[in-house]
């Protein structure tokens, strides 16, 4: 029988009277059973982080500063095995397990390093009108209060330190929700915090089934509300509690497009493998994967056989094998729901030049064009190892082409002219535009998020911690200044 792994409620382990089976999506065996908390025990978890939000906030930086250090020294030093994790719950192949361990140790470290520096305050003299002779206003971030997280499958550490971190950073408790598909790999985050000294009720982590989140979302103890997601989710939250402080991180649909300076062998040969790898790595389940190309006449003929070709190359298979590039999904349904999207777009018109074929939860890398503009896959955020290749005739039309989307996360722009960067940078609609690259970049100290329907607000450690806090101004009197 599988050890049952427990819960941390208000930093202590703890266990319901409940559990969740959390199943590896290659070959279905059982990874780990998880303990699910009762709602007494979520009632607890919630009114101890709202008792210690004050004594927390004055948390000195450096104790904060301390614990994130250490999580972030323990991350490094269980790298493999945290990996091994990440890659059973997920179906992520060990390789990309290994880097997104990596990040995690990142994001803790940024986090201790703004947690000394974050909050020194600001002054301003007041005396430049008659009226403010003698005051100085002085302002501090404070923080709203707790937090409550809600992170997704397919990042299942690092996007759990992208809510945990900045919170103690910022001196906010935090109740982190992981996702029911992956709750092993932010409950490790639970196993390193308690070897902290950090306060009791400062966090907790409890895998709460989705369909007891409503009442937690309302619960008016937590006013911030951090989730990365789905797009109906994260506006369901947002519609649900209109008075709350809302940061939501919800779907892309991202765009490469390679213009017509980016035209010599070796340019078109980097494009095609960065597109390439990075619609398909981590199973195409990322937010800024790549899922359009757009590419102008005069490439389009050149890069097309070298995209296909690329993503022929890539090594699908067991995620536990080294050279694996691609895995399977999450789960079976969510390869289903690819294949339909597929199938939908090849009916309507669209060519099929590689890939289109499922295997359980494993899907083949694929490759469509001709690709109707009303087609669900060309509207929607696919979430799975499918691309559309798109011909469009000079910059503008390419500028337009990413713009006609209601999402608006990442695109990455594969040009050699500076001046054609800053326009992309002016006419993108996009929360980040990457030059020379694909949209799949991201810096985890860099602000992160997105324009139109890709969501509210900004993650990225020191731009976290700001949505976490609130400006508070002290004016001080009678000073001779």
């Amino acid at each position: 029988m599988t050890p049952t792994t427990p819960f941390w409620l208000a930093g202590r382990q703890a266990t319901g009277d409940t559990t969740l089976d959390v199943t590896s999506p290659w070959d279905a065996h059982t990874v780990g059973t998880v303990a699910i908390p009762t709602p007494a025990q979520i009632e607890e978890a919630v009114a101890s982080a709202h008792a210690v939000r004050e004594d927390f906030a004055a948390t000195p930086a450096h104790t904060r500063a301390a614990a994130l250090d250490h999580v972030s020294r323990r991350l490094t030093e269980r790298t493999e095995e945290i990996a091994r994790l990440i890659s059973a719950e997920n179906g992520k192949p060990i390789k990309w397990a290994r880097g997104e361990v990596g990040r995690a140790v990142s994001v803790f470290r940024f986090a201790a390093e703004e947690a000394r520096r974050f909050n020194g305050g600001d002054a301003q003299r007041l005396d430049t009108d008659a009226g403010g002779q003698g005051r100085l206003a002085f302002t501090r971030r404070f923080p709203k209060g707790v937090v409550l997280g809600i992170a997704p499958f397919n990042f299942p550490l690092n996007l759990c330190a992208h809510k945990i971190a900045p919170a103690i950073a910022a001196g906010a408790p935090i109740i982190l929700k992981p996702a029911p598909a992956t709750p092993l790999s932010g409950l490790i985050l639970g196993e390193l915090l308690a070897e902290t000294e950090l306060p009791a009720g400062s966090w907790s982590i409890l895998p709460v089934p989705n369909d007891r989140m409503p009442e937690l979302v309302r619960d008016e103890r937590l006013p911030v509300i951090s989730f990365t997601g789905s797009e109906t989710v994260g506006y369901a939250i947002m519609d649900s509690v209109p008075r709350k402080h809302c940061t939501l991180e919800l779907g892309g649909n991202g765009a490469a497009v390679v213009l017509a300076d980016y035209a010599s062998d070796q340019d078109l040969d980097w494009a095609a493998q960065r597109i390439a790898t990075f619609s398909n790595y981590q199973g195409g389940q990322s937010c800024i994967s790549v899922q359009r190309v757009i590419a102008d006449a005069s490439v389009y003929d050149r890069l097309l056989p070298r995209i296909v070709a690329a993503v022929e190359a890539q090594v699908t298979g067991d995620p536990n094998d080294e050279a694996t590039d691609v895995g399977p999904l999450v789960g079976e349904a969510a390869a289903q729901r690819v294949e339909s999207w597929v199938e939908e777009a090849m009916t309507a018109g669209a060519k099929l030049l590689t890939g289109g074929e499922r295997d359980g939860a494993s899907y083949a890398p694929t490759v469509l064009t001709d690709v109707p503009a009303d087609a669900t896959i060309a509207c929607e955020e696919i979430f799975g190892p499918v691309l559309t290749v798109r011909k469009v005739d000079g910059e503008e039309a390419a500028f337009a082409a990413v713009n006609d989307s209601k999402y608006g996360l990442q695109a990455g722009v594969f040009t050699h002219d500076l001046q054609t960067a800053f326009r992309a940078h002016r006419a993108l609609e996009v929360g980040g535009v990457v030059i020379g690259d694909v949209p799949s970049y991201r810096a985890d100290q860099m602000p992160y998020g997105g324009a139109k329907q890709s969501g509210v607000g900004r993650e990225g450690v020191r731009f976290a911690m700001d949505d976490y806090t609130y400006e508070r101004v002290m004016v001080l009197t009678g000073l001779a200044l």
